[in-house]
């Protein structure tokens, strides 16, 4: 079945998924309704102090004002009351892969023997997982098969619920690279495989497959200098790619004004991307004195995905093979030195955007992520604005998300306690709404 074949699937099943605990939120506003929300604390900028006992007002999907106090409710208004709650901006998770949160040789396997409208139905439920968890938009870093390009649409057109998305569509390497899906599997399959696109060769080749990708209509393109520790070979973390073939790639996707997030975990891919111009670096998990002065230099985003290490910890609990032994030693490896690139670079002053992998880690536990930046490194401040402002900046949506002001989209969210003194606590997120409709409400 051809991907778009699926879309109208997507209404029918989301009926379906919306969590038990999750209480049934009010209806909908009507086309032009004001809606005020009392606020008992608002982060509405993160970075800069809240403000205690606000009010916003909400019509149309968008922010209309925000007001200190709780002033007389307009007649024909409607009053949602989170006069108990800590209110902050819709949250955004920079780097997570919706079609699946299994991985190891069941993810292989599921790749091999499940259908195209099956897979789909899997993104979209856990689309619903993660904004039931208070991510209001995230970026899809991957997905083959057209499945979360569709979803994306389908959700900005009312036709499915889940977080607003911007899509790379299919990630890019060298053959042999990160995305090349032949790795790990017999040369029979190897042709049907790789008509994905996900491979190039050379600089030539490399601007084509970036085209294609933008021909598809991607938002963003993903590529990956270095090796993975989900390669299905044991090749290593090192750069994998020329850099002839990165700049090719980098320079095409600005040159249709699009930008470019790097997969790299070796300092010699870092760094490669960073010259080339790449707008963020993804895992980053080596960096070197040279790659924090390239992200200064460059103004790029780190963002570190340190959740990864959950979803390894967790498969491997549950069943010590679940990755094949080259992987494994790659795993064990990334655990051992997860936080220590995000330790340097937070006092160097780089620029740090919120990103889960979630599809490595579990959808629906995003916010675990705060409690591991906190952990290493970072002030729970810091950590709630790398998943707003500077996670809305790094998307290109700084005008639409991020924060809590006249104008934007109406995506925000509330949680019991205070989460500038336990970040933690957003890992209960109460009440959600996104582009103004409410979401989750809890009482």
């Amino acid at each position: 079945m051809r991907p778009l074949a699926i879309l109208p699937l997507f209404l029918s099943l989301l009926l379906l998924t919306a969590p038990a605990a999750a209480q049934t939120p009010p209806p909908h506003a009507a086309a032009g309704e004001l809606v005020v929300i009392h606020a008992g604390t608002l982060l509405d900028r993160p970075g800069r102090a809240p403000r205690q006992r606000a009010s916003i007002l909400v019509r149309g999907g968008r922010i209309e004002a925000v007001q200190d106090g709780f002033g007389p409710v307009p007649a024909g208004a409607r009053l949602i009351d989170l006069s108990d709650r800590f209110v902050l901006p819709g949250l955004i998770d920079a780097h997570v892969h919706l079609v699946s949160d299994r991985a190891g040789v069941e993810g292989q396997l599921a790749e091999m023997t499940e259908s195209v409208p099956l897979r789909a139905y899997e993104a979209a439920w856990n689309a619903r997982k993660t904004l039931d968890a208070g991510f209001t938009t995230v970026r899809n870093l991957g997905s083959d098969d057209g499945i979360t390009l569709g979803l994306r649409d389908a959700i900005a057109r009312g036709w499915a619920i889940g977080p607003r998305i911007i899509d790379a569509g299919t990630s890019l390497s060298a053959t042999t690279g990160h995305m090349d899906p032949t790795l790990g599997m017999r040369e029979e399959y190897h042709e049907d495989l790789l008509r994905s696109g996900s491979t190039c060769d050379g600089a030539d080749d490399c601007r084509r497959a970036v085209r294609r990708q933008i021909a598809r209509g991607v938002d963003v393109i993903k590529i990956a200098t270095t090796g993975g520790v989900n390669s299905r070979i044991g090749l290593g973390l090192g750069a994998q790619m020329f850099e002839d073939e990165a700049r090719a790639m980098v320079e095409t996707a600005h040159l249709y004004g699009r930008r470019v997030a790097v997969h790299a975990h070796g300092a010699d891919g870092i760094n490669m991307a960073l010259r080339a111009g790449a707008d963020s670096i993804e895992h980053g998990t080596l960096l070197d004195d040279e790659s924090i002065r390239l992200f200064r230099s460059t103004n790029a985003y780190y963002v570190p995905t340190l959740s990864t290490v959950n979803g390894y910890i967790e498969r491997l609990r549950n069943n010590p093979n679940a990755y094949v032994g080259e992987v494994r030693a790659k795993i064990e490896w990334r655990i051992s030195v997860t936080g220590q690139s995000l330790r340097r670079a937070v006092p160097a002053g780089v620029r740090i955007a919120f990103g889960t992998d979630a599809g490595v880690s579990m959808h629906g536990r995003n916010a675990d992520e705060f409690v591991l930046m906190v952990q290493h490194g970072m002030t729970p401040m810091a950590a709630i604005a790398a998943a707003t402002v500077n996670a809305a900046d790094l998307l290109g949506l700084a005008a639409e998300a991020g924060t809590i002001e006249p104008g934007k989209s109406a995506d925000i969210v509330a949680v019991r306690g205070d989460p500038l003194g336990d970040v933690g606590v957003l890992r209960q997120i109460s009440f959600v709404m996104a582009r103004g409709r409410v979401h989750r409400s809890e009482p």
